[in-house]
């Protein structure tokens, strides 16, 4: 697919995801999608498929989790997503990473701030 294509479709998904709307957010990811958050925190890892993803947005909801994109800029197969994200009183920036195969994403990249998340979430 195209990369206009592709931003399309990641619009899609985090309008998606702010409206609660979780089936509607990972439509267009792959089944065996491989989720990469960075960091020490209790929520760092990867998370691979879509029902661990699935585990990983309720525990960042039970902080009150909200991501509010402001750019959006694609390559080919590469999305990147400036957004600001807030959880429990605090906010950063963040820049999210999407790699596209076949119109579906393979992977999604989390260059957060990780003192934020483990303040939030806490340490492994």
């Amino acid at each position: 697919m195209s990369a206009e294509a592709n931003i399309e479709n990641t619009k899609k998904a985090y309008a998606a995801f702010a409206a609660g709307d979780a089936s509607a957010a990972m439509a267009n990811m792959s089944d065996d999608i491989e989720w990469i958050v960075r960091g020490d925190s209790a929520v760092s890892g990867t998370y691979r498929g879509k029902a661990r993803v699935g585990e990983f947005w309720a525990a960042i909801a039970e902080k009150s989790f909200t991501t509010s994109p402001h750019r959006f800029l694609g390559d080919d197969d590469i999305v990147v997503v400036l957004t600001h994200i807030s959880a429990n009183g605090e906010s950063a920036e963040q820049a999210d990473v999407l790699t596209y195969r076949d119109g579906k994403v393979i992977q999604f990249r989390s260059m957060n701030d990780t003192a934020l998340q483990e303040r939030i979430f806490g340490h492994k």
